[in-house]
This record gives C-alpha cells, structure tokens and sequence, in this order.
C-alpha cells in the first residue's frame, strides 16, 4: 500500500493538463517521475545545492585571493568559476591528473605554485561527484553509499579548518578566508561549509536509513585528520 500511494503521488506530480483554443483539455505523463521515489528527489535537490555551495564558496574565496585565478590565466573571476563548474579535467592540467583528496591537498602544499582555490575547489567537487555515484539526476533502482557521503561532509570540515588554520612558511595563511582581525570576524566561509555539511550528513542518513545500515561515525579530531577517501 505504501508504494502505491508514493506511485500515486508521483504520477499526479507528474501530470501536465493543457487546455486547447477550443476549450478541450489534455493531460500527459512525463514518464521519468514514475521512476522517482520521495528520496530520488530529496537526492536531485542535495546533490544539486551541495555543487552550488562549493561554486560559491570558490566564488567568495576567488574575490579574497585575485591572485589565485590570474595564476591559472583566467580572463576573469567569473571564468575561473566557470572553469570549476564545468571540471573537465583537461582544462586543469597544473593537477597532473589529481582529483578529490589529492588535489585537494595541492591548495596546502608549500610547494604549489598553481591555483590554490581551484584545487581545494575541484578536489571538493569531484570528491561530490564520487560521493553521488557521478550522476545528477536519480531514480528508484539508483543506489549510493551512505560512508562515501559521510567521508565527503567530513573532508568540507577538514577543509574550512585548514582554510581557517593552515600556514605556509612565513606563518601566512595558504588564502585568505576569514577576516584575519580577531575582532572582526567574517563567518560566511563556516556558515557555507556548515550548510554544505549539514546536508550532505542529511543525505547519509537518509541512504543508510533506506540501506537498512547503521552509519559508523569517526570521532578523529579534523585537526590531526588528512582528507578521506570518497572513492574506495
């Protein structure tokens, strides 16, 4: 009974009724919400506000730290995002073919020379990407794993506390988030990380919930934790 009113309730949110110049009316299914459960949709909005969250994030770090696109030869900061949004790994060739923690990891290396916002940024989106099964859009039989979303919400903690924390050499911040002024603090960089956090453990519970698992939560402290793997 339960899957036939979540049938029902899909196949009306499906349904479209026109009327015609004469007065006459039609209605059509779009077919792919008959194979879209409550969660799938949950799952759609998520994974979609998660990857606008890491854009403007980049967004804001790009307008604190304009050095960092024009070292990749962005036109702008504009491109620069749009180049994020797009990941084509071809056009992030300063990697060497890195991805999720890796290249995450490059943005607090001392040694890096490239475009710091775009590897934290890039290695967030494709862990993201890894942690939804590389899809954007789901269905009933679509399946994810509730610790590759765990493992990705904790790797956005360990990212805004090295943002906050990590130094390079002469005790200068690898790039600029917060107001450094003890005063003066600026929290949109947490507030944003925190939502991104917030939904992507809604969603882990969500899928170990329908999984019929238990979730296993870390309690390492983020300060002494590398980033974790998403793609096992």
């Amino acid at each position: 009974m339960r899957w036939l009113a979540v049938l029902l309730a899909l196949a009306l949110a499906g349904c479209a009724t026109r009327m015609a110049k004469d007065g006459s009316t039609s209605t059509t299914v779009d077919v792919k919400y008959l194979a879209k459960s409550d969660v799938d949709r949950i799952t759609d909005t998520v994974r979609a506000e998660v990857t606008v969250g890491l854009l403007l994030i980049a967004d804001k770090l790009y307008r604190r730290n304009p050095r960092e696109w024009k070292k990749a030869g962005m036109a702008s900061r504009e491109a620069a995002v749009e180049r994020l949004r797009l990941r084509q790994y071809r056009t992030f060739p300063e990697f060497g073919g890195a991805r999720e923690r890796q290249a995450a990891t490059l943005a607090f290396a001392e040694g890096y020379q490239g475009d710091r916002v775009a590897a934290l940024v890039f290695g967030l989106l494709t862990m993201t990407d890894a942690a939804f099964a590389h899809k954007n859009d789901f269905y009933i039989l679509d399946s994810l794993d509730e610790k590759k979303l765990y493992n990705c919400a904790r790797n956005m903690e360990i990212g805004v506390w090295k943002l906050g924390n990590d130094r390079n050499a002469a005790g200068e911040p690898f790039l600029v988030s917060n107001e450094l002024d003890p005063n003066n603090r600026n929290l949109s960089f947490e507030r944003e990380f925190g939502r991104q956090i917030g939904l992507l453990d809604l969603m882990a519970n969500v899928v170990a919930d329908r999984n019929g698992r238990t979730l296993s939560r870390a309690t390492q402290s983020v300060a002494t934790m590398i980033f974790l793997p998403v793609s096992f």
